[in-house]
């Protein structure tokens, strides 16, 4: 039985190795493939390198690295599992792999540019270990999960799910809005909230609920009611917003400050049994007012209180713009964009329908220094400003 140094020397004739120096000079063309243990990986590394550990290298790589003629240098502390590392990349199809001798050791001896990298710790890596085993996630991932700003307009119905889901996925930071108490009434679907904290501001319950599930997440409240004096300071500074508002003046309200300060809008809407979510990306798809271009009459659009809602369904549509939130914070997947999902719970159907960009919308079609942040009004249409509004 041969043995393991044998079996290196075999692999070492078979595979392409390179000095570090060679490997410093390919810095920018090559991939930096980091194949140590996760403690090695925290101590230092390669500006840049991608961190796989080996005993993950052949169940992800095709996930993190998917074009098999991507130059890779692989390296490890000495160069011992990187010779092994190649040789299976080789079988598994990758055409220009190197190991790197001497591995970081030699590379970091030699005086070459290392540098600590950011990483999870070990109670962030056990949290979130389901998530780092997705190669669309992985460390990387979550590490912008982690750095994320999402802000919720509500925190009710569709504000609750999606509060629990983005807290418990490790968005790092989560403003919520809302000028509302908690009541009795809304136990019966708005799941942040429990029976002892009746009477208490919705932000506060809300906070107290995400805090209790992941003290990684820092909770921003906005208790106040937003309005044309205050939404652009309110969305400063957030990646995405969630609404979850159940009215037509906030909507068209939010649409055109988010396409004032470009941020993206996944919209949720409930009624009895049905629901609805999209993404608004501005100026890379519809707006809410491409899609709802003038409000229907009130009669016509009964909030919950007037025509009640089954209480499973803002758990779901919630859950879904979750999903949707967190697509784009990885930028994974392809998002609702341009697409209306409807779930009907009485007949479980799900359909999708295409929603186009209108180029006459009177928000959109607009240079965003034109748009007037103001409040509703009859038309609920944005005004041509002769200056830019305040950004």
């Amino acid at each position: 039985m041969p043995s393991v140094r044998d079996l290196l020397a075999r692999v070492r004739a078979e595979i392409k190795e390179v000095e570090p120096s060679e490997a410093e000079a390919r810095r920018g063309d090559v991939l930096y493939l980091d194949v140590r243990e996760a403690d090695e990986y925290a101590q230092g590394a390669l500006p840049g390198a991608l961190h796989l550990p080996r005993g993950f290298l052949e169940l992800q790589i095709e996930g993190l690295v998917p074009a098999k003629d991507h130059p890779i240098v692989i390296y490890c502390a000495g160069g011992v599992r990187s010779a092994f590392a190649a040789k299976s990349l080789e079988e598994l199809g990758y055409r220009d792999v190197a190991s790197m001798a001497g591995g970081f050791n030699r590379w970091k001896d030699e005086g070459r540019p290392w540098s600590v990298p950011r990483v999870l710790d070990a109670d962030q890596r056990n949290r979130y270990q389901r998530h780092l085993l997705l190669p669309e996630v992985g460390e990387a991932g979550q590490r912008r999960l982690l750095d994320a700003r999402v802000l919720l307009l509500g925190a009710g119905g569709l504000g609750s799910p999606a509060a629990l889901y983005l807290a418990a996925a490790g968005v790092g930071t989560i403003g919520i809005v809302d000028m509302d108490v908690v009541d009795a009434s809304n136990l019966q679907r708005q799941i942040l909230h429990t029976l002892d904290r009746v009477g208490e501001r919705k932000v506060d319950s809300a906070k107290a609920a995400i805090a209790a599930l992941n003290p990684d997440v820092e909770v921003v409240t906005h208790h106040l009611r937003l309005g044309a004096d205050n939404i652009l300071e309110v969305l400063d500074g957030y990646d995405l917003v969630v609404d979850g508002t159940d009215n037509f003046p906030t909507r068209y309200l939010v649409n055109d400050a988010s396409l004032v300060k470009r941020i993206p809008v996944v919209h949720g809407s409930i009624f009895r049994f049905e629901g609805q979510v999209t993404v608004f990306d501005p100026y890379n798809g519809p707006c809410y007012r491409c899609f709802v271009p003038e409000p229907p009459p009130p009669e016509l659009a009964p909030s919950c209180a007037e025509a009640g809602v089954l209480g499973v369904l803002p758990g779901i549509i919630g859950s879904i713009e979750a999903v949707e939130a967190l697509k784009i914070l990885l930028g994974i997947g392809e998002t609702l964009t341009g697409r209306l999902l409807s779930y009907d719970t009485l007949v479980q159907e799900v359909r999708t329908f295409t929603i186009r960009r209108d180029p006459d919308c009177p928000a959109c079609s607009l240079d965003p220094s034109e748009i007037v942040i103001e409040e509703y009004d009859q038309l609920c249409m944005p005004h041509v400003s002769r200056t830019p509004a305040r950004v």
